[in-house]
């Protein structure tokens, strides 16, 4: 067979898939929206969550407090990658006298690893301004952002430190020929190459911590989700919530597609490379 008659071939396959796809989507939404709409209890779900002029009342407060849901994550995402590289570090440090450093590190990931977000949120929260020391701020949304940085900087060190893991060790044992310190080791010749191979994995945490900032929600902060659970507890109506699940919608699915486009890239890249 011809190289053109197999494209051809390839080309019918493809189409023939999308179209079995595509309807096999369109029949299942089809029975799923037809099931929901004639089930006895939804016009008065649809009163309670899709009310149309609670909507158009309750988007100007949800929208105000999802800006500052924009404003915290991208706090966050200045502390978060600073904090987890220098935990990382100190975890890559060899030698017998960096072991105080190496095991405060470990201490670090395995305690705030372990402790679920939503609790240190509490914790931190609360806690601490509780303590009435003075020179502590008391600000709930500095604690809760002290909170996301010290949680998802645990998981991230440890993205990173696979990332330097996985850097030959004939890279760090050339460096130290070429006579560079440990520092200059790491900053020159690991961490470069540790951090493009994590990259996917890092982007996926940032998905990740755009959703959770809504847990600083417990604190009191007006951020999006506080904003509809006021005008919830004001009007009875459950709409503001869907119109919250919009707006994170609205970022957390262009983000998400963003991952897999770089993941794809990234993979191809590897393997142009390999081969």
């Amino acid at each position: 067979m011809s190289r053109a008659g197999g494209g051809r071939i390839l080309d019918q396959e493809g189409a023939k898939g999308a179209a079995i796809a595509t309807l096999s989507t369109v029949v299942f939404l089809g029975l799923a929206i037809t099931l929901i709409v004639f089930s006895p209890n939804w016009p008065r779900v649809q009163e309670q969550f899709f009310n149309g002029d609670d909507f158009a009342r309750s988007w100007p407060q949800v929208l105000s407090g999802f800006w500052l849901n924009i404003q915290l994550f991208l706090a966050a995402m200045v502390t978060i990658p600073v904090v987890a590289l220098v935990v990382a570090v100190m975890r890559s440090l060899r030698g017998p006298g960096f072991f105080p450093i190496r095991m405060l590190a470990v201490v670090y990931t395995d305690i705030f690893r372990g402790i679920p977000l939503v609790l240190l949120i509490l914790l931190l929260g609360f806690g601490l301004p509780a303590l009435d020391i003075s020179g502590l701020p008391r600000s709930a949304i500095f604690w809760g952002l002290v909170a996301l940085t010290l949680s998802y900087a645990a998981y991230t060190a440890e993205i990173y430190r696979s990332g330097i893991d996985a850097v030959p060790e004939s890279q760090r044992a050339s460096a130290r020929a070429l006579g560079l310190t440990q520092a200059q080791t790491l900053r020159f010749a690991i961490l470069p190459q540790a951090i493009r191979n994590v990259v996917p994995a890092l982007m996926n945490t940032v998905v990740s911590l755009q959703k959770d900032v809504a847990l600083l929600s417990i604190l009191g902060i007006r951020e999006a989700v506080r904003e509809a659970e006021i005008y919830t507890a004001r009007t009875f109506n459950y709409t503001s919530y869907v119109v919250a699940t919009l707006l994170f919608l609205a970022v957390s699915v262009p983000l998400t597609r963003l991952v897999d486009w770089y993941t794809a890239r990234d993979r191809t890249l590897r393997s142009q490379t390999a081969t």
